[in-house]
């Protein structure tokens, strides 16, 4: 396992009208950016494994806490959480460290961000890498009315925009329990049981699976939401119909070299439609759950490592 203490240091870089909290490695490799965006409930420190590997490997391994995360700024605002912000965060860290583009990394709410960012910046996306969330086909129903439709009133994302507040404190209350009983193996929750899962994992004395992380490294996310609370981070998904309109005149195609990292024991579903809005895509499978990067660290390591080599140079 991990020592919490082996992680870069942050420092507090504003940007975009924010300040996100920033760890980095690999200085000396500058002109080979690669940015780490993280999902939810995560922090930073879940791409802890890849961060060494990726400086040893001669990159300029960026890692932010996203707006809502760990000592990064919490707007109050909901729509201060839209795509546009989200990514404009991005592309101002870009402009602190001088770089036009750089490779961008994400994993669940992280993959979200990454792929909205190839549509509004692709000048500014050399290269993509996304972890456990495929693309999202824009559809032409909002995102929310949809899973509504689909998966009910009960679940969590669209309990989380139809009811503001509710979950929040309940995993602010409950903080440590709904993160140890999440960061489990091998996804043993499935959908469509998912429901209110997020409620319910809160309340849950006895997990599921096995622990994902040791007791030090769970620490380090049970802190940083002590701290911080969920509102923040949940407010991402509450902005989900407004993405949906934000991208409304986007051309859906990403066209830069990418690759998609699956979980074969996902909850999350893997897409059918891939290549027709990411055709220059090449996907590899692990066997492992949701947690792909912190559950089977090496095999994501030469994934990512093996392809960027195939890749050529940045």
């Amino acid at each position: 396992m991990f020592n919490p203490i082996d992680f870069p240091k942050p420092t507090l870089i504003s940007v975009n009208g924010a300040e996100l909290e920033v760890f980095e490695a690999g200085q000396q490799n500058a002109g080979k950016p690669i940015v780490l965006c993280h999902g939810w409930p995560e922090h930073a420190f879940s791409w802890r494994h890849q961060v060494p590997a990726l400086a040893a490997a001669g990159y300029h391994v960026i890692v932010p806490n996203q707006r809502g995360y760990g000592n990064s700024s919490r707007p109050t605002e909901v729509a201060a959480y839209d795509i546009e912000h989200l990514s404009g965060d991005l592309i101002a860290l870009l402009n602190h460290y001088e770089y036009e583009d750089a490779t961008f990394v994400g994993h669940d709410w992280g993959a979200m961000v990454v792929w909205g960012l190839a549509l509004l910046h692709p000048n500014h996306v050399n290269k993509v890498i996304n972890l456990s969330l495929p693309y999202q086909e824009r559809g032409e129903t909002p995102w929310i009315e949809f899973m509504e439709q689909i998966l009910g009133s009960d679940y969590y994302f669209v309990h989380f925009n139809r009811q503001p507040g509710v979950a929040d404190a309940i995993l602010e209350e409950n903080t440590f329990r709904f993160l140890r009983n999440l960061y489990r193996k091998n996804e043993p929750l499935r959908e469509p049981e998912l429901g209110m899962t997020m409620i319910n994992l809160a309340r849950t004395e006895t997990p599921l699976g096995e622990p994902l992380m040791s007791d030090s490294e769970l620490a380090v996310f049970v802190s940083a939401f002590e701290s911080t609370g969920f509102t923040g981070s949940i407010n991402w998904y509450r902005n989900l119909d407004r993405n949906w309109r934000l991208l409304a005149e986007v051309n859906p195609i990403i066209q830069q070299p990418t690759l998609m990292i699956y979980g074969d024991r996902d909850a999350v579903p893997k897409s059918e439609k891939l290549t027709e809005f990411v055709p220059n895509v090449e996907v590899v499978n692990l066997d492992c759950g949701h947690w792909i990067q912190q559950e089977k660290p090496e095999e994501t390591n030469q994934a990512i490592l093996k392809w960027l080599e195939q890749q050529g140079a940045t």
